[in-house]
């Protein structure tokens, strides 16, 4: 477990990092409506993707005994629902130009109908990459797949500095998976139909799962583009982008590697207690301060790296990104969840998490705009966050205590980031040159990583815990010094 969330961490951190470069140069080239233009029409694909989010791939991880006949029943699935959805955008696309008063959506999304129908192809014995925890060529086949589409988007942004640049991308993007995933995995699927009731018996909670959370991620589109635009939907997309960049991406592989381990753990109460908390305190360790840190040099971050019309986006960034924290911290939980067969718990925390940021958005956003969307979802996650631990702590039939050692440490260490970068802020105001600005962002941010680790050195040198991720981090490099002594020293 701890090898494949290295590797996919490492990839996350290698796959965003293209992403972040994307982004930085796409919006010096284009402007904040064409953003708002794909988030509207990619609003409609998440919405007909829900026809097909069983996640078929979640049970055939969790099935330990899955045989030929489940994974071609899911390869038949995928391809099956990939063109219905392709063939529900094309008859959504006029519709959608109604709804938004936006009449070049219909375009986009015949564009992305393509893309939708060709989808459902892919090498369904690629799974076996991360159910068997060779996490490694889960590494090389998201990067080729991730260079592919960059490369596109780039060379069609710069001849057309257009939206199209970003429908182009997408394109190449599932091209080149299509193709790597059959050159990548021997296995070579078949159409068929056997395995259909045993997939469906798990993957019906899935499908709600995935509902609500098409419903608390893209409903928040919905809103914004109907009552404030595109423009407003635009700041908010790229916002909420930049905000949970570092918490997600890092979040995200963890789950991802974590998953097939509960599952292999789930007959073991004890082991599994024991993993459980160690991967909470690893979470934490890397997402708390990342978040922490953006959201504390939000308005540095937005001016140097996004440019002055994108300046709206600043106070955007400061509560996404503690929301970013917030999901971090509890999303890793529902991977548990569906280790140990209860993947209805799930689905009923996203509707906990949906009720309550809805009702919110539904009162702040025609008044408030973007802003108001933001706090709404900080709102619905921080109750989802406090239901989370209650009953996770109660289906493992343990006490809060391990919990709260592995959290206090990296959550006091971002609490002091935060309160040096204010200072730093206060007798360090924003410059209108650009050198300042970058200078004074880079300062921001060496600040705030120097006093979260070194509080939370302090704290750790003056309380060790063992289930503490700094003590599994200190293991990993004692260990590792000492392998480099023992090479360097034949007789060792």
């Amino acid at each position: 477990m701890a090898r494949g969330a290295a590797w996919l961490v490492m990839f996350r951190l290698v796959e965003r990092g293209i992403g972040l470069i994307s982004t930085l140069i796409l919006v010096r080239l284009l402007v904040p409506d064409d953003f708002g233009l794909i988030a509207m029409a990619t609003s409609i694909l998440a919405a007909l993707e829900l026809m097909g989010a069983f996640s078929f791939d979640l049970a055939l991880i969790q099935n330990q005994s899955a045989t030929r006949k489940h994974y071609d029943t899911a390869w038949t699935f995928d391809v099956l629902f990939g063109l219905l959805k392709a063939a529900g955008m094309c008859m959504a696309a006029a519709p959608a130009a109604l709804f938004f008063s936006e009449p070049r959506v219909e375009a986009v999304m015949y564009a992305l109908a393509v893309v939708t129908g060709i989808q459902g192809f892919e090498n369904v014995g690629v799974i076996a990459f991360q159910k068997d925890l060779e996490l490694h060529k889960e590494f090389w086949f998201g990067l080729w797949k991730k260079l592919a589409g960059f490369a596109v988007t780039m060379v069609v942004a710069f001849a057309l500095q257009s939206y199209w640049a970003l429908i182009a991308g997408s394109l190449a993007t599932r091209l080149t998976s299509i193709a790597l995933s059959y050159r990548m995995h021997p296995y070579r699927p078949r159409f068929s139909m056997a395995a259909a009731g045993e997939l469906f018996n798990y993957s019906k909670w899935l499908l709600l799962n995935n509902v609500l959370i098409f419903l608390n991620n893209r409903g928040t589109d919905f809103i914004i583009g109907r009552f404030s635009g595109a423009r407003a939907l635009g700041l908010y997309s790229v916002s909420f982008e930049l905000a949970n960049l570092p918490t997600t991406e890092l979040v995200w592989p963890i789950q991802r590697a974590v998953f097939p381990g509960y599952a292999k753990l789930a007959d073991d109460p004890r082991a599994l207690r024991e993993a459980f908390v160690k991967v909470i305190g690893l979470v934490a360790l890397l997402t708390v301060p990342a978040g922490a840190l953006v959201g504390a040099a939000a308005e540095p971050i937005v001016g140097v790296l996004l440019g002055a019309k994108w300046s709206g986006a600043a106070a955007l960034v400061e509560v996404l990104a503690v929301f970013g924290i917030v999901r971090s911290l509890h999303g890793p939980i529902g991977s548990l969840y569906l280790a140990v067969g209860r993947p209805q718990f799930v689905a009923a925390l996203q509707c906990v998490q949906l009720v309550i940021a809805l009702s919110f958005m539904l009162i702040l956003v025609p008044n408030h705009g973007a802003i108001g969307a933001a706090w709404s979802i900080l709102a619905g996650a921080t109750v989802a966050m406090t239901i989370n631990y209650i009953t996770a702590i109660r289906l493992l039939k343990m006490a809060p205590w391990p919990l709260v050692r592995v959290l206090w440490r990296p959550l006091s260490g971002a609490l002091s980031m935060f309160v040096a970068i204010t200072w730093l802020s206060q007798e360090w105001p924003l410059a209108a040159e650009n050198a300042a600005s970058v200078l004074r962002l880079a300062a921001f941010l060496a600040l705030g990583l120097v006093t979260f680790v070194g509080v939370v050195a302090a704290l750790w040198v003056l309380r060790p815990d063992r289930d503490g991720a700094e003590t599994q981090l200190w293991a990993m490099i004692k260990s590792r010094g000492l392998r480099s002594q023992q090479t360097a020293d034949p007789r060792a």
